[in-house]
């Protein structure tokens, strides 16, 4: 190796390292070299698909997704001790969702380049090929189907003829690998690639928080993939925090006014922390549970397990205190015996209030109570048309909010109403407006 040589391979690879980020470019430790990943710019809304002949793929052939970022084109190079006064890099291509015969077109053209360079520096002229000429030099465009056949030697992306045109098409290149192991693993990789991709960009943008009205990266927002929307993590955890402590799961929406869009429990657990997750968690569920027309509660208030309807759906038991109830009236299981009536419970419990210790009076006065609530309730409000709670109307329009399933209905017929015209019912039925 020339001392000219030996210069030129030293100043290349310092200047790629000056330029590149270090998980794009990286310089190997032994022999002068190195290995560049190219991660390709895709046009918007680049539709991809997965063909397979291997009967063993039956669940990649439904593989249809947009993507942003498919997984990097690998360069990796060698610097012989000629180069660049007379001798070309070593290198090998390689890409898991390109096939051989593609890879061996994008060789061929470096080879090319060489010859175009010979005696020159020629790295950064490959790389800026690979990075932006890549799509159009192999004729790529949207939707792209993937073909992953059973035989690794045989093209997995396009015919030979789709690549090269009619007649005879070039032998492999051997520094041309196809990098992956079968259609399924394929699947895996580009949408684990895309979505890491997808989160890095993200996190390194600035974003303005419509709450605090300040401006701050991604990696310190959270987005919500249904409708689009930013928050920052500091205002969406107060926010979060002052729903949860009220009992309010249901709510755990975008903040945008009239946005449906719901955050995910990982979303949820990541801003609040572990402890009022567990709130959340349980909240959640009771409230789901409520909404179940085959499941009560014990009637115990030292219990209040939640209890699934025996198949006559008149009895429910306990698991955890093995109570056994009738799920109308919540007293002791009575068969056949029809439900006692208001008055007749009045009765007993005047009886044994007479006789009952102070603790048993108290357990007695709040049963009755409890009694009194439930007609005061029958009373006074009307079920949810969408999950039967009670609800009171206390003033106001016509147009009613559960506060449990988050449904509008109308308080005069009791039909469920549109999220996004909820007052359409209104114009259209003149009885319920007028009401």
């Amino acid at each position: 190796m020339t001392t000219e040589d030996q210069v030129a391979q030293e100043e290349e690879l310092l200047a790629l390292t000056s330029i590149y980020y270090e998980d794009e470019f990286r310089r190997t430790n032994g022999p002068p070299g190195g290995e560049f990943k190219m991660c390709l710019e895709l046009p918007s809304d680049f539709l991809i698909s997965i063909k397979s002949d291997s009967a063993t793929n039956s669940s990649a052939d439904n593989f249809k997704n947009t993507v942003s970022f498919l997984p990097p084109i690998v360069l990796s190079f060698e610097f012989p001790p000629g180069y660049p006064s007379s001798t070309p890099p070593g290198f090998t291509l390689s890409c898991k969702w390109l096939s051989p015969i593609q890879l061996t077109r994008l060789c061929q053209h470096l080879d090319d380049l060489w010859e175009e360079n010979r005696g020159s520096v020629v790295l950064f002229p490959w790389i800026q090929f690979l990075k932006e000429e890549t799509l159009d030099y192999l004729n790529i465009t949207s939707p792209y189907e993937i073909e992953v056949p059973s035989n690794g030697l045989q093209s997995w992306t396009q015919s030979p003829e789709k690549t090269f045109g009619a007649g005879e098409w070039p032998s492999l290149d051997k520094r041309a690998i196809q990098d992956v192991q079968s259609a399924s693993a394929l699947v895996r990789c580009i949408l684990d690639f895309n979505e890491a991709q997808q989160k890095k960009t993200f996190d390194s943008k600035p974003f303005l928080c419509n709450i605090c009205f300040m401006e701050k990266l991604g990696s310190d927002c959270t987005h919500f993939k249904d409708c689009q929307h930013v928050y920052c993590n500091t205002c969406l955890t107060d926010y979060f925090k002052v729903q949860i402590k009220d009992g309010q799961v249901h709510a755990l929406n975008c903040p945008e006014p009239k946005c449906t869009s719901i955050a995910t429990p990982a979303q949820v657990k990541d801003l609040v922390g572990e402890q009022l997750f567990s709130r959340y968690d349980r909240l959640l569920l009771q409230s789901s549970l409520d909404l179940m027309a085959d499941v009560v509660y014990c009637p115990r208030l030292s219990c209040q397990t939640p209890v699934m309807k025996e198949t006559d759906g008149a009895m429910g038991i306990c698991s955890a205190c093995h109570y056994a109830f009738c799920v109308h009236c919540n007293m002791t299981f009575h068969g056949l015996a029809p439900c006692k009536t208001p008055a007749e419970e009045d009765v007993e419990l005047e009886e044994e209030n007479e006789s009952a210790e102070e603790e048993q009076r108290r357990t007695l006065e709040n049963a009755s109570n409890k009694m009194k609530n439930r007609e005061w309730i029958k009373e006074n409000s009307k079920p949810c048309p969408g999950c039967n709670s009670p609800i009171e109307k206390v003033g106001g329009c016509n147009k009613m909010s559960c506060t449990k399933c988050k449904k509008y209905f109308c308080w005069i017929c009791s039909e469920i109403l549109s999220y996004k015209d909820p007052y359409e019912h209104f114009r259209d039925s003149a009885a319920c407006a007028d009401a």
